[in-house]
């Protein structure tokens, strides 16, 4: 019963710690692509993917998961985002024993060639496209990252990450801009910085339920040209369970498995949302899945399914995930590959 205290003070912490993510303005965060997390599953379930995230997928959602890793497991996701932006991203998970388990994570951000556009002359003055110097540039971004987190009793595990981030708006390259009325300077067009993630799980061992909480990218603001502006730090806190399967709350069943997942969200420039997933899986071959994201100006309804199948000497997954940004913004398709040996 301490020790359940203990764990229950933690997460208590954790909800603490929204207080001051809600402190900020709406939309004043920088580097907004650290909000788009990648694995394809985790997004078919409307981001409730707190507590089912587990292996490599987990360095991306919550670093706890990771300490459910056997030998060693990778994951390869593909993002087709708004405005021709790419995303790619890998993950990798290994078993250290008794000692926990450790993993690693890359993402890059492809956002595509922009037009080059400038309000100085001679280009202000052209027509009949004022202010196009005939210039392309392309911005990017990327992260890496290491995890580590281990099992601190046979319900209980814990996980943290480091991770350095790196975003440029003009091919990296430094501009003279005017920084005030009549003033011109050399600024950088680009920021980078380091920051951690926390994150811990719980299973109740009452039936199926787990619930689980992390903390991500947490860190100092980062300056572009002479503003600083803050990480997108966020804040997930879930509960997930079966309601038919292996001990479920409705119903036993050795072959089918209908779970269902609920993730309270919190980010820093953003009010409170919720994030709502169910999942159906037969015989832990096939999955289908589906989400919705509450309060939202664009985002919603979530869909996806899964393979999965035993290979000789390694499982295979694949994994596919949709999700609709309104009409104007269209929608968007992740595809996930999974590899454990």
């Amino acid at each position: 019963m301490n020790q359940l205290r203990k764990y229950l003070y933690i997460l208590c912490g954790c909800c603490i710690l929204t207080t001051t993510v809600y402190s900020q303005k709406v939309g004043s965060t920088s580097m907004q692509f650290l909000k788009v997390i990648p694995t394809a599953r985790g997004a078919s379930l409307g981001d409730a993917y707190s507590v089912w995230a587990h292996g490599a997928d987990a360095v991306f959602w919550n670093p706890s998961g990771i300490a459910t890793t056997i030998n060693h497991d990778f994951t390869f996701s593909y993002i087709n985002w708004i405005f021709d932006t790419r995303q790619g991203a890998f993950s990798y998970a290994s078993s250290l024993g008794d000692l926990g388990a450790i993993g690693v994570q890359m993402q890059y951000v492809d956002f595509g060639e922009l037009i080059e556009a400038v309000a100085v002359r001679p280009y202000i003055n052209t027509w009949p496209d004022p202010g196009l110097t005939g210039n392309t540039f392309r911005p990017f971004s990327y992260l890496v990252g290491i995890t580590y987190a281990t099992n601190l009793t046979d319900k209980f595990s814990t996980g943290g990450s480091i991770k350095y981030a790196h975003e440029s708006l003009y091919n990296g390259n430094k501009v003279i801009a005017q920084v005030n009325t009549g003033v011109s300077e050399e600024v950088k067009t680009w920021a980078n910085g380091f920051m951690f993630d926390f994150g811990i799980r719980y299973n109740t061992g009452f039936r199926s339920i787990q619930i689980a909480a992390s903390v991500q990218n947490f860190g100092a603001n980062v300056t572009y040209a002479k503003e600083s502006h803050p990480l997108p730090m966020m804040f997930r806190w879930g509960i997930a369970a079966n309601i038919i399967g292996k001990d479920a709350i409705a119903g036993f069943d050795e072959d089918n498995t209908l779970a269902i997942a609920f993730d309270l969200f919190q980010p820093n420039d953003y009010e409170q949302q919720e994030h709502v997933g169910i999942e159906y899986n037969y015989g832990n071959i096939f999955s289908l899945r589906g989400g919705y994201k509450f309060n939202y100006d664009s985002e919603g309804l979530t869909f996806g399914a899964g393979v999965k199948q035993s290979l000789t000497g390694f499982d295979l997954s694949v994994d596919y995930g949709y999700g609709s940004l309104g009409t104007y913004l269209g929608n968007v398709h992740r595809i996930s590959l999974g590899v454990g040996l």
